[in-house]
């Protein structure tokens, strides 16, 4: 019986030994070749919250990122038990984006994907590889130009303001509650994008039965057959190397799927419909290079990622700050009104010129960015220089994080980061390029992968924003907190709590 004791005893110290060993084998990677960072532990890594989830691993980061900041341009982080080089300034962000884009030009999701058997990404240039992310970025940008833009935007004016009847409808005095913002904006951002990337007319907020908007949440929410492949994924990297999980769930696919040969099978019953929409731009792009439906659904939900769920958010996200901001508000509306026809409507041009309402814009992003953090792959064999003067000697594989937010939110180079100050972006002062040029501001990321929809993304998000402040007086509602503090578990930047308004008719 003692001996079965001692064995017993002896085979579970060693058992105890094996898993730390394992755990923290390779906690040396940065150290060993001279990199600085926080001191990792066995399971959480330098980032306990990927496994905690009690709040955003954004703020794991940022309380790494404020240590080193001005001491080392990049830190050596464990996430788990990976190694991940960590940015920590502004200029080490601008080389990897765009200076030195050719050592770190694939985004590490592409580790991530199962390319045959996730639809959604057979064309979605976001994580393809070599010379198929150029050519996909050419197929989806040639039906995004500024005049394709502009061409649609009676399109946008026209689902705006099915938004504004509703919501003077619906939305109109104070509220018990107060009205999820977020919520409204996606059956907008759901109707625009039905509209032009799958010619379906369609009136979310009104009919329920419209499925789009709750379709494009479930896209957002990790699968718990995906969170658990990513989590054991975390211990054993060499998992992604032999089985990939897929990132949207089954349901998704066929549903958006179903949409899309819906609206190819109406537009090719259709007689001498030359509409300016996205749709018929990818039913060209298939006649001339003979793709198939499961490249045009790709290019397709390529679209719907980036411009339904992330556009509802920014506008949300803007209208808060306004609330929270009367002053700013009322300056606002005063340059939409100045720019406003006799008709009281505004146009393309002048909604892309207003100053101000770019500030705002851009200051709103800046406080509330969709995209919290970047993961670049290195690509290419390369040497960084560290302030300290240690030169790192990078291999393709490793891993690089931009942490966005942290950028963002520095006061090196916003002053009072956590006030809503549009003015920052004056002309004056430089406008959102200076701040680029700095690798401080990436809303819309930078170098030849930044977002593809930038224009439509504006004229969709600032029409909508326009014709609220033009007719409601956006007040925060007492349910909403006043701070800018992320959500812990969702891939895109959302407030905490969610974003409540309360919404009265402007007196005309």
């Amino acid at each position: 019986m003692m001996m079965s004791l001692e064995f017993l005893t002896f085979i579970l110290l060693g058992l105890s030994t094996l898993i730390y060993l394992f755990l923290t084998w390779n906690f040396k990677y940065w150290t060993d070749r001279g990199v600085k960072g926080p001191k990792p532990k066995p399971l959480f890594g330098s980032l306990p919250n990927m496994i905690k989830h009690k709040r955003h691993i954004i703020y794991d980061m940022q309380e790494i990122y404020n240590k080193y900041r001005y001491e080392e341009d990049f830190v050596g982080l464990i996430s788990i038990r990976t190694p991940k080089l960590m940015v920590t300034s502004g200029d080490m962000a601008h080389r990897v984006f765009v200076k030195d884009f050719k050592n770190f030009r694939y985004n590490e999701a592409t580790t991530w994907i199962d390319y045959k058997n996730d639809k959604f990404f057979v064309k979605n240039s976001f994580v393809l590889r070599d010379d198929d992310w150029k050519e996909s970025r050419i197929e989806a940008t040639q039906g995004l130009t500024p005049n394709k833009v502009k061409a649609a935007f009676p399109m946008l004016k026209k689902n705006c303001n099915r938004l504004i009847e509703y919501m003077k409808m619906h939305c109109t005095g104070p509220t018990k509650t107060g009205i999820d913002i977020k919520f409204v904006c996606l059956n907008y951002t759901s109707d625009v994008v039905a509209d032009f990337v799958l010619g379906l007319q369609t009136d979310c907020l009104k009919d329920s039965s419209v499925k789009i908007p709750e379709m494009t949440k479930r896209l957002f929410e990790k699968s718990t057959t995906f969170t658990v492949y990513a989590f054991f994924a975390g211990f054993f990297p060499f998992i992604k190397s032999i089985y990939k999980e897929k990132f949207f769930k089954s349901d998704t696919q066929k549903f958006f799927g179903n949409l899309l040969n819906t609206g190819i099978n109406m537009r090719q019953k259709e007689i001498n419909n030359d509409r300016a929409d996205f749709l018929g731009h990818l039913l060209q792009m298939q006649q001339k290079k003979n793709l198939t439906n499961d490249h045009l659904l790709s290019h397709a939900m390529t679209f719907l990622l980036d411009g339904l769920e992330t556009t509802a958010a920014v506008i949300a996200a803007c209208l808060y700050q306004l609330a929270k901001y009367p002053d700013k508000q009322e300056l606002l509306l005063k340059e939409i009104l100045e720019n406003s026809d006799e008709k009281v409507e505004l146009t393309y041009d002048k909604l892309d010129s207003m100053e101000y309402f770019d500030q705002c814009f851009h200051e709103s992003m800046r406080l509330l960015p969709p995209a919290l953090i970047s993961n670049k792959l290195c690509t290419e064999h390369c040497e960084v220089k560290n302030k300290s003067g240690i030169t790192l000697k990078m291999k393709p594989g490793d891993i690089v994080v931009i942490p966005l937010f942290c950028l963002h939110h520095d006061e090196q180079y916003y002053p009072e980061p956590e006030e809503f100050i549009p003015e920052r972006f004056s002309p004056e002062n430089g406008g959102h390029k200076k701040f680029r040029d700095m690798g401080v501001f990436y809303p819309f990321g930078d170098g030849p992968r930044m977002c593809m929809g930038i224009k439509f993304a504006q004229a969709q998000t600032k029409i909508a924003i326009a014709e609220i402040v033009r007719n409601f007086n956006v007040k925060l509602h007492s349910r909403t907190r006043r701070d800018n503090y992320v959500q812990p578990v969702y891939f895109l930047g959302s407030l905490e709590g969610g974003i409540w308004l309360d919404f009265e008719n402007r007196k005309k």
